[in-house]
């Protein structure tokens, strides 16, 4: 399997695949690469349908340019418990942040919370995760501000004056919770609208429905998460629920 970055080539035969269809998984086995790669590679550079070879080309090019420039550290490898294989470890936290960046979060939101939910504490401090990302601490605290806003991190003292940035096992609850409330307030706005536009003209009509379909959408979500949210808490071992014990 070929290693090192993607040539020109390569991005080409990605964005052949893509206008084609191909899922990235039939891409990665046509570059005979990862397919880890490939879902990076597009992410980063316009996501499926904004994804341009050449343009992808130079991103990357004044990407690596800019790091011989500033000479970043290096991440520092985790170290693994449970016989982890690291570099397993750290492909597949590649491969998650990526998935993040693909919902809509920012590159280094993606990568603090990857890093975070792949902990088996769920808590950092603020210099462990710069460290383990090779970035700086000014970095991990806009997002970890970010991450705060979204209700998907707290800060917690250690015992002195360090803090600790953890994403707890509600992570998921909670971030359905919150998608579930600005649905709801999209609607609200939506409904706002018929009686500007009139409640029997083509325009008005069209909001209505927008908002019973958003609003139905929000309690289903809402109920959804609360009916499963202790199954964010089943202990390790333990059969999941359509499994025979």
């Amino acid at each position: 399997m070929p290693g090192g970055r993607l040539t020109q080539q390569e991005r080409r035969q990605i964005a052949r695949g893509l206008a084609d269809g191909l899922a990235y998984a039939e891409i990665a086995r046509n570059l005979d690469r990862p397919t880890s790669t490939v879902t990076r590679e597009v992410t980063r550079n316009g996501g499926p349908s904004g994804y341009r070879a050449e343009a992808a080309h130079r991103a990357t090019e004044h990407r690596a340019h800019r790091r011989r420039e500033a000479e970043p550290r290096e991440a520092r490898p985790a170290p693994q418990p449970y016989g982890r294989d690291a570099d397993a470890v750290r492909a597949y936290e590649e491969v998650f942040t990526a998935m993040i960046m693909a919902s809509g979060a920012p590159p280094m939101v993606s990568r603090v919370l990857a890093c975070l939910s792949l902990t088996d504490s769920g808590s950092l401090t603020a210099a462990g995760l710069a460290e383990r990302l090779g970035v700086s601490p000014a970095s991990v605290s806009k997002a970890i501000t970010y991450l705060e806003g979204q209700g998907m991190v707290r800060r917690k003292r250690d015992g002195g004056r360090r803090e600790r940035y953890t994403v707890d096992d509600d992570i998921m609850y909670e971030s359905m919770m919150a998608s579930a409330h600005s649905t709801a307030q999209l609607a609200l706005t939506a409904r706002q609208g018929v009686p500007v536009l009139g409640h029997d003209t083509p325009a008005g009509t069209r909001l209505e429905n927008m908002a019973r379909f958003l609003n139905y959408v929000s309690e289903a979500v809402a109920r959804a998460a609360e009916e499963a949210r202790d199954l964010l808490h089943t202990k390790p071992g333990t059969p999941p629920p359509d499994t025979p014990a």
